[in-house]
């Protein structure tokens, strides 16, 4: 994947999330207003959070989650980590080589 596909495919990403975001509060029936307060965050951050800015801080995304009451969605991120898991058995199955030792 080239760096272009990887960015495009990061604002694509973020810009669904914050889609969902703004959905989730207009469920809930809060404005932008009573949600940025309650998060400690200007309105105009919440607009960057929810409009898919990727500069937007992970501690803002998570202050958002936790006024909407969808904090405990976090806690399913890389929970059960399958890549990393068959990555790291794999490096047990396989016995490491030492470097031989240098003549003193």
């Amino acid at each position: 994947m080239t760096s272009i596909n990887a960015l495009s495919l990061t604002e694509k990403l973020t810009s669904q999330l914050g889609n969902r975001l703004r959905l989730a509060r207009l469920r809930r029936g809060f404005s932008m207003a009573q949600v940025a307060e309650r998060a400690n965050i200007s309105r105009q951050t919440l607009g960057h959070l929810e409009s898919g800015d990727a500069g937007t801080s992970l501690g803002v995304l998570m202050r958002v989650l936790k006024v909407l009451s969808l904090d405990k969605d976090l806690d399913a991120i890389a929970k059960d980590d399958v890549l990393g898991r068959k990555l790291q058995d794999l490096e047990l199955d396989t016995p490491r080589q030492r470097a031989p030792r240098m003549a003193t």
